[in-house]
């Protein structure tokens, strides 16, 4: 027989340490969480002290505070969530952030001892400690939360901090991680980047040893920005900021608005791959996700790989609000999102359009500027993008000082090259290789040379040795010196393939039509647009037939 006694959950506090010191992995998360509840309070301010000899840091904001109940009731209270009721918006109508009311444990995370105290406004301080030591020594003995109360907070040594704070709440952090003292010489930089809610909202600010961080923090990360991609109605004073950059060098940089529904933001690209990366860490700026100004998700491309060369000099915040709703879409750790939510595979669904949009984008402005693009990008062929490289190597020795008088003219010139160098390089390729596969051929042959082939070299042999004694120059030119490497692949084509040009194609009609412009291309004449049409048809048919000259039948 079943018996009617009621039965309860009893929590272990090993869940502080699976749900707090074990989820939590990024300092960047944690620091978050801080930061959120700052948000989340309707603290108009956040201040961050570093203290690096005493391996400590504080975290202050005067937002609404705590009382007694508020903290025993709500912030100790493993799993309280402000929407509970509902609610989804602050007093001051800001979106809440916090959502699970586990997010809290993370400040367990980095340090040994961690100390709260808060004060609601006419009230008083109230908190307490949390000890990691005597807390493990807890969870060693089997003690149930209410048997592990807080250690009493030293009020001494929060006297100078909380001076002067009518309201808000105050976090010490003692005896830090090693993870965590080596973030504190790019804390300026993570702040910047992932707090994105900071700077866009005029209300709230974040200060870090009484200096505030702002979009300037990142002009590093600016000034190695060249293209810019605007994601919706998305304004922003770091975009502002590269807009303005942006109309000073207007050769050297692009933009482009994309429309993406329900989504705003930006993407950028930086010069090089190794731009990206913070000061001496492994930590890398990427295209990170954010709902509500907190972030969720970094470096979203490695759900999406494009395997393109691109994504290396990607980085960019995405803000899809729409993420946050009924549903709770978000890791326990809060570093990343539920894997497999439909509305969020939808999302990277549709971003994978966009981002292809920008591969292409990105390619195509690469080489305007005398850059190398995307090698996988097949909309060009492999000779023209192989030429185009060549031209930007050599380019790039011609470029001028910055700030020289026709610093910009100059370039204009270089740049204005850029189209018919292109096309140039290649077929200046085409016509070396063409020229010798014969010239190799008919020496393998054994073929004599006609009579014709013979003036025709000797007359070239007679200029080259007129050409070398005004010039003073006694060295041999040619490698070899015979008369084959003096034609040209009209005087080789009438050796191998000689027929009535006015009744049979053949390879000496094609190398008639072809010589005069070969001989420009090889003068470094600028075709033009008829030529290179013609250029571009008999080059084709000379290669089909030297390879069929290379590859007879059987």
């Amino acid at each position: 027989m079943t018996t009617n006694r009621p039965f309860t959950f009893a929590i272990s506090l090993s869940v502080l340490n699976h749900l707090g010191r074990s989820l939590y992995r990024s300092f960047a998360t944690v620091l978050g969480e801080a930061i959120s509840n700052s948000w989340d309070a309707d603290a108009r301010n956040v201040w961050i002290y570093v203290n690096r000899n005493k391996s400590s840091f504080w975290i202050k904001d005067d937002g609404i505070g705590m009382s007694t109940d508020d903290f025993q009731n709500k912030f100790l209270k493993i799993g309280y969530s402000k929407r509970k009721d509902g609610n989804t918006r602050s007093e001051k109508d800001r979106p809440f952030i916090g959502r699970k009311g586990i997010g809290k444990l993370a400040l367990l995370s980095c340090a040994a001892r961690i100390s709260v105290i808060s004060k609601i406004k006419g009230g008083s301080f109230i908190g307490g400690t949390i000890d990691n030591p005597s807390l493990d020594e807890a969870i060693t003995d089997d003690l149930q939360p209410q048997e592990y109360p807080l250690v009493p907070v030293d009020e001494t040594a929060f006297a100078k901090i909380t001076a002067g704070l009518g309201h808000g709440t105050v976090i010490r952090f003692e005896n830090l991680k090693e993870g965590v003292k080596r973030s504190f010489d790019f804390l300026t930089k993570i702040i910047a980047l992932y707090f994105r809610f900071s700077l866009l909202d005029k209300s709230f600010k974040i200060f870090l040893n009484g200096d505030e961080i702002t979009h300037k923090d990142l002009n590093d990360l600016a000034e190695k920005t060249e293209y810019l991609w605007r994601i919706g109605d998305y304004e922003d004073p770091y975009v502002a900021g590269l807009e303005k950059k942006f109309s000073k060098e207007e050769h050297r940089h692009e933009k482009r608005r994309i429309t993406f529904t329900g989504v705003r933001g930006f993407i950028a690209s930086v010069k090089l791959p190794r731009d990206l990366k913070i000061m001496t860490t492994d930590e890398r700026v990427g295209i990170d996700l954010f709902v509500n100004g907190r972030l969720r998700e970094r470096d979203i491309l490695k759900h999406i790989p494009t395997a393109r060369v691109v994504e290396n000099y990607l980085y960019g915040q995405i803000h899809f609000d729409g993420l946050d709703d009924k549903d709770d879409r978000f890791t326990t750790s809060r570093e990343g999102v539920v894997a497999d939510d439909p509305k969020y595979e939808t999302f990277l669904e549709k971003f994978r359009k966009t981002l292809l949009t920008i591969v292409e984008d990105w390619d195509v402005w690469r080489r305007k500027h005398r850059k190398d693009g995307d090698p996988e990008n097949e909309s060009i062929s492999k000779t023209e993008r192989a030429s185009v490289g060549l031209y930007n190597a050599v380019a790039e020795g011609y470029e001028p000082p910055k700030g020289s008088k026709k610093a910009d003219q100059v370039d204009a010139w270089v740049s204005g090259l850029s189209g018919d160098a292109t096309y140039n390089f290649g077929s200046y390729a085409e016509c070396f290789i063409s020229e010798n596969l014969v010239r190799e051929y008919i020496q393998d042959q054994k073929i004599a040379l006609s009579v014709e082939a013979q003036d025709e070299a000797r007359k070239w042999k007679t200029s080259e040795t007129d050409s070398k004694n005004r010039g003073n120059i006694s060295i041999a030119i040619r490698r070899s010196g015979g008369d084959l490497s003096y034609l040209s692949m009209d005087g080789l084509a009438n050796l191998v393939d000689k027929r009535d040009k006015n009744k049979e194609a053949c390879l000496a009609r094609d190398a008639a039509e072809f010589k005069p412009m070969r001989d420009a291309v090889a003068h470094t004449a600028l075709l033009t647009d008829e030529a290179k049409k013609k250029l571009s048809t008999v080059r084709e048919n000379i290669k089909g037939r030297v390879k069929t000259l290379l590859s007879p039948s059987k």
